[in-house]
């Protein structure tokens, strides 16, 4: 996949702008219906019986034959709501390589985040014309719609929970959804993206996450600013210039802005690399398999949960059977009463690797409260043999060397008695699974 410098070259990204130009600016127009019909669609197919499977798709969109590769979580239940997650590719690329991972594997597919999913999302994998996103007449937006409607009118889908991804040019068509279709998905990330595919509307917010190399010559890093600068606008977050690592650093910073609206975050990650979406820290490599941006872009789309109402229970009104009324003698019987232990509640931890690779592997950390609710946790363990972990999501990490300390994120301290919750990580060395403590308050 990240085969991608010898095809997409400064000329062909001024060919693209070519194309672009005309439309940059336009209305909703023809496709705005399409988006109404689309957010409709939402969860048509719960409860189905579907008849669309794993593998390449054709759709007729715009009066043209286009094609797409749709995966189902291999457990999929379809009276369950799933994400739906779109994976777009760069200049020169195909959505077999998302789908593939292309030469970094299985666990770089759709940027990673089908391996991070562990079955919890559906992924669709879209075709451009001629390998871009030049979306002329706003026909690459109506092709998206179109697709969220036929998968969904198949397939159980919260309509809270859409999402879309891409690098460079697939960078590019994302932030045109955010400007287009800010209603309809809920986050967007872009990966080293630029204006390339037009910005119809671009005025309402959505949760956003830009990822740039401070080296990128193909797409300097001032066009991936210009393009989260308008969703910290958008968002009502506070101005701000976050921190950039400094030439030869090799490591990246990830800000999250202050003062956004409630839901619409925006996050930005600046690295110490050019015109990729897989750097590695340390190193001036590109590799999806051990990038750390998969485990960021996860824990930023993972943070959202369901917003979608479920159907009201309907209560039938019933004619109710008149009888007398017979006063019996009673003797009450006395309910002390009883005032409950308050105070923080324990906790336990356990970790599970889901996954591994030569140099490196994912695990996930489940927490569980004790018989009473607890307010945050804190889990603790030490690696036994030279293992640092890389990226983590759904927690905040601390310690040194061997030494691990995860705290709660402020959305998942609060934990019901004998319920859970789980964070992730990422890591470099052989697989381990250290013995974990946890502490709740």
């Amino acid at each position: 996949m990240l085969k991608h410098r010898s095809v997409f070259t400064a000329v062909a990204l001024a060919a693209a702008v070519v194309l672009v130009t005309g439309h940059a600016a336009m209305s909703s127009g023809s496709t705005g219906a399409s988006a109404s019909s689309a957010m409709l669609a939402g969860t048509a197919g719960c409860g189905k019986s579907p008849t669309l499977t794993s593998g390449t798709r054709n759709i007729t969109t715009s009066g043209k034959n286009r094609t797409y590769i749709l995966r189902i979580p291999a457990n999929y239940n379809n009276n369950n709501p799933y994400r739906l997650i779109f994976g777009l590719h760069w200049l020169g690329g195909t959505m077999n390589d998302v789908d593939s991972g292309g030469s970094s594997g299985a666990s770089w597919a759709y940027y990673g985040q089908r391996q991070l999913s562990n079955n919890t999302a559906i992924f669709v994998s879209p075709q451009g014309f001629n390998n871009g996103w030049a979306n002329s007449g706003g026909e690459d937006v109506t092709f998206i719609d179109d697709i969220m409607r036929q998968v969904e009118a198949d397939l159980c889908v919260d309509p809270s929970l859409r999402f879309s991804m891409g690098f460079s040019y697939g960078g590019g068509m994302s932030f045109s959804l955010a400007c287009s279709r800010a209603t309809v998905f809920r986050a967007v990330a872009v990966f080293s993206g630029a204006q390339l595919s037009g910005c119809s509307g671009g005025t309402q917010p959505i949760a956003y996450m830009g990822l740039h190399g401070i080296t990128d010559s193909v797409l300097n890093i001032s066009q991936g600013r210009t393009l989260r600068d308008r969703f910290v606008r958008n968002n009502g977050c506070t101005a701000q210039n976050p921190p950039e690592p400094g030439s030869g650093s090799r490591a990246h910073i990830v800000t999250a802005y202050s003062g956004c609206r409630a839901g619409y975050p925006v996050v930005w990650a600046a690295f110490d690399n050019g015109h990729t979406p897989g750097p590695v820290d340390g190193t001036y490599t590109e590799n999806g398999a051990q990038t750390w941006t998969k485990g960021e872009v996860w824990k930023f789309i993972s943070q959202f949960g369901s917003t979608t109402t479920p159907s009201p229970t309907v209560t039938p009104t019933v004619t109710p059977t008149v009888t007398p009324t017979v006063t019996p003698t009673v003797t009450p019987t006395v309910t002390p009463t009883v005032t409950p232990t308050t105070g923080p509640g324990g906790c336990a931890a356990t970790m599970t690797t889901t996954n591994s690779w030569p140099g490196g592997f994912q695990s996930t950390v489940t927490v569980t409260a004790g018989t009473r609710a607890i307010t945050g946790w804190t889990v603790n363990w030490t690696w036994p043999g030279g293992q640092s972990v890389s990226s983590l999501w759904n927690g905040v990490r601390s310690g040194s060397g061997a030494n691990v300390t995860v705290r709660n994120e402020t959305y998942n301290g609060s934990v019901a008695a004998n319920g859970s919750t789980t964070f992730g990580f990422t890591a470099s060395g052989s697989a381990a699974t250290p013995t974990v403590s946890c502490s709740a308050s």
